[in-house]
């Protein structure tokens, strides 16, 4: 059995393996960022030009939800291909479609060029990135926790976890240089091209080091020992045996991505929306709060483990609403500290680093990429699809409607953590159907 003791060491080349998935995970996150950072400026390019700033706001905005809404149908087909022909493959080839994607983007004639032919061909593109993002993050995770021995199962996926952190922070930087290189004008001219391209180039970097990238040895196991197993097709067996884990799936991605969304994404935007804030302190203090959430996840991901995953899902769900609610308090008194209450939200963020290490073993090993990938996508979608204009929206009329919505999913937390504390045990990280 491919399975690896609890109690074995990390070698170098587990660890070279995390260092590599980490590191293009981090890349997959800047490539998929860019159109949430540009989105002004790829609306002025790709669609008619609009004296109304909020019609050019909504169609950026659109841009960027269209690749969540592609994750569903790349997590279902991609999905069902790596727990048919292995992990390997489908990693190669969700690298190579964000690769190529992000070049010819970078290559794209705009609207002035070719009419609306070039906003069809941006979102087509934009499709299918997303089609390969929404089977990569999952399978991001499936890669270490396959890989590593068991008791670094959760260390390594909460690397993981916050190496998609670590991309939204050098995206931060990166179009903070940008934006005091290049005037509105030159980047609308073919300075918006420039993203493209740095993602297209960190998006082929990993590859050079392919050759040294094994197999899972889970899915070796079940391809070259159990054929049986691995011949089965998995939509059959997943919605035969493992509904109750999708359900669960759901839930869990749905406290991941309502915390990233919100809190990593969006929430600079909605409290300048009802709050008058310094811009540039406010920015700083956005940057240090992401730099507190990856610690945060790299923290819960060394305290948790499967014996103890429900008690930490509940301590960490209640300090993120109390946390919370003191932000949002905070701006209301003026916000002479914002950059410590910043730096704890944060931190008590980072339970997300915890989560993937129990998403992966709610799935046996030869449905696992395809239940992963399917309750990832679908609840993703959903929540990057609705929430930024619902809450967008909400905030016009209450303020403190991010901090109710967190406290909504950390209730959500509290529960989860509650199943997962009277659960007995969880199926072996190596079983099948």
């Amino acid at each position: 059995m491919p399975s690896r003791s609890e109690y074995e060491l990390m070698s170098s080349k587990d660890k070279n393996m995390v260092l590599f998935v980490c590191f293009s995970s981090a890349v997959a996150f800047f490539d998929f960022l860019i159109y949430l950072y540009m989105a002004d400026i790829i609306s002025s390019t790709f669609f008619p030009t609009n004296i109304d700033p909020l019609v050019t706001k909504l169609q950026g905005f659109g841009l960027f939800a269209v690749g969540y809404l592609a994750r569903p149908l790349g997590g279902l087909l991609l999905g069902r291909y790596g727990d048919i022909k292995g992990r390997k493959p489908v990693l190669l080839f969700s690298m190579l479609i964000t690769a190529f994607s992000m070049l010819a983007m970078a290559c794209l004639p705009t609207y002035a060029q070719w009419g609306l032919i070039a906003p069809v061909l941006f979102i087509l593109l934009r499709l299918i990135q997303g089609m390969a993002f929404g089977v990569y993050v999952p399978l991001a995770w499936i890669f270490i926790a396959e890989h590593v021995p068991r008791q670094y199962l959760s260390l390594g996926c909460s690397y993981v976890t916050a190496s998609f952190f670590v991309g939204v922070l050098f995206s931060n930087a990166f179009f903070m240089w940008l934006n005091g290189t290049m005037t509105p004008e030159q980047l609308i001219t073919n300075g918006w091209r420039l993203p493209f391209m740095v993602g297209a180039v960190l998006s082929f970097l990993p590859l050079l080091a392919w050759r040294f990238i094994n197999e899972s040895p889970f899915f070796v196991e079940l391809r070259d020992v159990k054929p049986e197993k691995h011949t089965n097709q998995p939509f059959t067996l997943l919605f035969k045996h493992c509904r109750h884990s999708l359900f669960i799936g759901l839930m869990l991605t749905l406290i991941i991505s309502s915390i990233t969304t919100v809190i990593v994404l969006l929430l600079p935007e909605l409290v300048e929306l009802r709050f008058a804030v310094d811009t540039d302190l406010f920015g700083f203090s956005h940057s240090l709060g992401i730099v507190f959430m990856i610690f945060g996840c790299i923290f819960y991901g060394i305290l948790s483990n499967y014996q103890n995953f429900g008690k930490i899902l509940i301590i960490g769900s209640v300090l993120l609403i109390i946390q919370t609610f003191v932000f949002y308090y905070h701006l209301e008194a003026g916000g002479d500290y914002i950059l410590i209450m910043y730096a704890l939200l944060g931190f008590f963020s980072g339970i997300v680093g915890m989560i993937p290490a129990i998403f992966v073993q709610l799935f046996p090993t030869n449905v696992r990429l395809t239940g992963m990938a399917l309750s990832y996508s679908v609840m993703y979608g959903i929540v990057g699809g609705l929430v930024p204009f619902g809450l967008g929206y909400a905030t016009l009329y209450i303020s403190f409607s991010p901090a109710l919505y967190i406290a909504f999913i950390g209730f959500i937390g509290v529960i989860m953590g509650l199943y997962f504390y009277r659960l007995p045990a969880f199926g072996k990280i190596d079983s099948i159907i």
